[in-house]
């Protein structure tokens, strides 16, 4: 006979691995954010491929493929790819660590959760892609265009000189932040020159980001971490700094702030500093 209790705790305990299994489910995206500390980048798993370039070539052209490429999960680490066609395949958890993507075509493509660490970017399409919870820190992204993407993945570290996100969504889903902020990280990202007309930025961090004659027309940099950014010669008009942090800024001449919104409403402004 079951002692008293005795059922209900089995069937807590039946219920124990789903309750963990939702809450790494709903977990995942907030904790790929700061995941590095917990990988071996130089494991098999993260530096190498499970087919070569020429593979996967091939796969891309196969005429019995009547949709995208299905690549989730792929190990496509230190290939060269560059000049590819990824347009809209699906490159969600895929394995891109120091692959050259140099001019490939991501437009629409499914990066999120992907490992894109020292990747190589530069000049590739990246318009209307997906990069939630992607892990891109030091990628090289000079000239590379993001425009129309929705960006919260961790970029700390990389160069995007010249890039293009017009458009782009690197802000903060406050309907969805049970598990922790989720937002783009441009930490010490060198933009500097980048387009960012009408981006949303809101709550992004941009700390010690190089905005230096970076075109941030129309942009919502409500609650954006500014502190140490560099905004010399960065063009300013109609941008929204309702509670940035401007801690250490650098800000540029009185005729660009004077095209700026809210400015009075911003965060330590009587801390940010003046370009020289």
């Amino acid at each position: 006979m079951l002692g008293i209790g005795e059922a209900p705790m089995r069937s807590h305990f039946a219920f124990a691995p789903l309750f963990m299994m939702g809450l790494l489910v709903l977990s995942c995206d907030a904790l790929s954010q700061d995941l590095l500390s917990y990988v071996d980048l130089n494991s098999p798993e993260m530096k190498t491929a499970e087919m070569t370039s020429d593979a996967l070539s091939a796969l891309l052209k196969s005429p019995t493929a009547a949709k995208p490429v299905d690549l989730e999960g792929k190990r496509l680490s230190g290939l060269d790819l560059s000049g590819f066609d990824l347009s809209r395949v699906n490159l969600r958890l895929a394995k891109l660590n120091r692959t050259k993507l140099n001019g490939a075509r991501l437009n629409g493509a499914i990066l999120n959760q992907a490992w894109m660490i020292d990747a190589d970017l530069s000049d590739a399409n990246l318009t209307e892609a997906s990069l939630l919870g992607t892990q891109m820190q030091r990628a090289k992204l000079d000239g590379a265009d993001l425009s129309g993407a929705r960006i919260t993945g961790n970029l700390t570290g990389a160069t995007m000189v010249l890039s293009r996100l017009v458009g782009a969504n690197a802000s903060a889903d406050m309907r969805n932040q049970s598990m922790g902020l989720m937002r783009g990280v441009l930490k010490s990202v060198n933009l500097k020159g980048a387009d960012l007309r009408g981006a949303n930025l809101s709550r992004t961090d941009l700390e010690f980001a190089n905005l230096r004659n970076a075109n941030l027309t129309d942009c919502n940099l409500v609650h954006a971490q500014l502190a140490g950014a560099d905004l010399t010669g960065a063009i300013l008009t109609n941008a929204d700094f309702t509670a940035a942090d401007l801690t250490s800024a650098i800000l540029p001449d009185d005729a660009a702030l004077a095209q700026v919104r809210n400015l009075d409403r911003a965060f330590n402004l009587e801390r940010a500093r003046r370009a020289p």
